[in-house]
Parts: C-alpha cells; sequence; structure tokens
C-alpha cells in the first residue's frame, strides 16, 4: 500500500529590527508568490530550530540568535490529505549584512501597518506575515488550514 500521504516540513522566520520595529520581508519569486517572511524546507536529521537559522543565513546573509518558537501552520490537502507544517519562529537578535536581491526573492524592512495595508494579492498566500501566531504571542499554538486549489474555499482554524 503505497496511499501514505506525504508531509513535508519547512520553517519561517520573522526578524524585527530592534531599534525600528520593522519585520524583514522576502517577496517570493517562486513557489507561493508574494510578500512573506524568510525559512525553508527541513533537511534530513536537522532540527526545525537549526534549519531555521540555516535558512535565514542562506537566504538573507544573517545570523541569528535567541529564537522564540510561535507555532506551527499545518495545511491539509483536501483531495490528497499530504501535509505541509510550517514551524514559526521571531527573533530580533541578529548579525550580518543582508542580502537585498536574493534567488528566492528580494529583501526589505516594513513595517507591520504596512503589511497590513498591503492588498491581499501582495502577500503569499497563506497571509504569514498577519499570522496571530507571531502578532498575538501565545494566544495561539497552531494555524490549520484544510485547503484546496480553489482559494476561496480555505478556512483558518486557530488553535
Amino acid at each position: 500500500m503505497n496511499n501514505v500521504p506525504k508531509t513535508e516540513l519547512t520553517t519561517m522566520v520573522m526578524i524585527q529590527n530592534p531599534q525600528s520595529g520593522e519585520l524583514l520581508v522576502q517577496n517570493r519569486k517562486r513557489k507561493w508568490p508574494g510578500v512573506s517572511f524568510p525559512g525553508g524546507k527541513v533537511e534530513p536529521c536537522e532540527s526545525f530550530y537549526d534549519c531555521a537559522v540555516r535558512e535565514i543565513k542562506e537566504e538573507t546573509g544573517l545570523d541569528i540568535r535567541n529564537l522564540q518558537y510561535c507555532g506551527v501552520v499545518h495545511w491539509v490537502e483536501r483531495e490528497t490529505a499530504n501535509r505541509y507544517l510550517c514551524f514559526l519562529y521571531k527573533t530580533s537578535d541578529y548579525s550580518g549584512e543582508l542580502i537585498t536581491d536574493a534567488a528566492e526573492g528580494e529583501h526589505s524592512w516594513r513595517s507591520l501597518d504596512e503589511l497590513r495595508a498591503m492588498p491581499k494579492a501582495a502577500l503569499a498566500s497563506a497571509e504569514y506575515t498577519l499570522l496571530p501566531l507571531f502578532h498575538e504571542f501565545g494566544k495561539y499554538s497552531e494555524a490549520f488550514i484544510p485547503w484546496s486549489n480553489d482559494e476561496s474555499d480555505w478556512e483558518r482554524y486557530y488553535k
């Protein structure tokens, strides 16, 4: 029996400038295009935390420390039952030289008000930058999203 649903594991990090309060965003060019936070896929035998640190270094050039775990976004594709889990972190402890134009997309610093004012079409599909898991720290531990190709059919449950 080869009907076991696939599971993809990723991480994402909200990096906040401690002086300005601005957030580092990535205007993604590839899969799930639009404005989001940087992150990427977990490699075999890698912890979620280590993945977050590695992906941020690779994509942005920044060294991040003292990550706080914010929760997980748990997608389930309705037709296949495939799962996509994105482990969320945040930090304001970083150093290094920011790569502004990377293969994954351009990086820039934006205020939360700027992100909230962006048209929905400018944000990556999950609207990760606006998730309460990042901005209402400790209130929720999971966003559960059963999904299909029809975005109007997406429901979000915060737990």
